[in-house]
């Protein structure tokens, strides 16, 4: 019997797992892992978010199949979100349809648009459903860079000029995951215009709307006049309200992508679960306090991180938005790669990071390191790392 399955032929082994593998292996044998690696939000969501949850849960009929493109209370509240947030009006709907968190929505939406021989420009390096959600779907990836400076551009164009046949969807994720590279919206209204004139769908990931610093607030490429043309935009609930494992996100903006979406998701889902789909509503809806809260603590991990961390003698630039700092490997240790130091380093110094070479060949050299410990366990992070740097020869201060 064949088991060469043609999608399955197309997956690579996944990198990431084998750091997480041996993670496992560790805390199962009773070490103390401070996991870095994995954006998993330690806080809990608002309580008032749990209660509505538990109060629609204890309802008899709450629990029959939902709507695949999300209840209309839903779609409407997150419209809401993007008038006061970004000042962008939405119809509910034809412009908002709900996912199961922004990676199944991209998926999908993949799935919705894409045929076999399609090309798609995706940022390298980059969060693998960026990627891997269309090569499942048969397309081919061109890669891109991350950085938003003119070479971006210049890439861009070269793709268009050089590509056969030429590619019709571009995605953009800023914050980035893994680099916490941010964009203004001068960016995004060059990014349209390029859209406009060359006939390409951008699809935007804006999972880390919320987790800005030092005073400047991420834009939507929504806010641009014309996106609506040529973009979709997802979003998540998993970091603005700490809810990732309640599977929350958005798609809004162009009504032909949404509906094509949503056409899809009606053939492969039911949607989510009711309470959980009024359960975001509430946190929407509600008093939004939670939404600075968690945004000044993970500014505070930030800097103590990278305080700390530089004490301890490796120097990491302090990212400007997102949960996640995209850390150069340690000169003195850049030969090593960055697989083999996240192995050395969970194995020596009991912190877990994700490999940087896990998001693309560009990766290479980078650690992605994710604040999701307290201030007093990023400090512990940083003094095992002094310890195995000293043990590599590396020199470093008073952590």
């Amino acid at each position: 019997m064949n088991t060469d399955f043609y999608r399955i032929k197309r997956l690579p082994p996944y990198v990431i797992a084998e750091v997480n593998s041996m993670r496992h292996a560790a805390r199962s044998a009773g070490e103390d892992i401070i996991d870095l690696g994995m954006g998993n939000p330690d806080r809990p969501p608002p309580q008032h978010v749990i209660d509505k949850l538990c109060e629609v849960a204890a309802k008899p009929d709450a629990h029959g199949y939902s709507q695949s493109k999300g209840i209309p209370g839903l779609r409407k509240a997150q419209a809401n979100y993007y008038a006061r947030r970004f000042g962008v009006e939405l119809d509910p709907e034809r412009e908002v349809v709900v996912t199961m968190g922004s990676k199944e929505g991209l998926a999908s939406l993949a799935t919705a648009i894409t045929a076999p021989g399609d090309v798609v420009l995706a940022p390298n390096p980059s969060y693998p459903i960026h990627t891997f959600g269309f090569i499942i779907a048969g397309a081919t990836i061109r890669s891109v860079p991350t950085t938003p400076d003119e070479n971006y551009w210049r890439s861009l164009d070269k793709a268009m000029a050089f590509t056969v046949p030429r590619p019709s969807v571009l995605v953009v994720n800023y914050p980035s995951n893994p680099t916490a590279e941010t964009v203004d919206l001068a960016f995004y209204e060059r990014l349209v215009a390029w859209a406009q004139e060359n006939q390409v769908w951008i699809l935007s990931d804006l999972a880390y709307s919320e987790l800005w610093f030092d005073g400047k607030p991420t834009p939507s490429i929504m806010q641009v006049k014309g996106a609506k043309d040529v973009a979709v935009e997802f979003t998540s609930m998993s970091k603005t309200y700490s809810m990732a494992g309640w599977r929350m996100g958005f798609a809004v903006g162009n009504q032909q992508l949404i509906a094509a979406m949503t056409r899809v998701k009606s053939y492969l889902d039911y949607g989510a679960f009711t309470p959980i789909q009024a359960a975001a509503c509430a946190a929407l809806n509600g008093p939004q306090d939670v939404v600075e809260e968690n945004r000044l603590i993970y500014h505070k991990r930030r800097d103590v991180m990278v305080e700390s961390f530089a004490r301890a003698g490796w120097d990491i630039p302090p990212p400007p938005a997102s949960m996640f700092a995209w850390a150069p490997l340690p000169p003195a240790l850049a030969h090593m790669g960055s697989l083999e130091f996240s192995k050395e380093l969970l194995t020596h110094a009991k912190v877990a990071v994700a490999p940087g070479v896990g998001y693309g060949e560009e990766g290479e050299g980078f650690v992605r390191i994710a604040m999701v410990e307290n201030e007093q366990r990023l400090r512990q992070a940083a003094r095992n790392i002094k310890r195995y740097l000293a043990n590599k020869g590396v020199n470093a201060g008073a952590v």
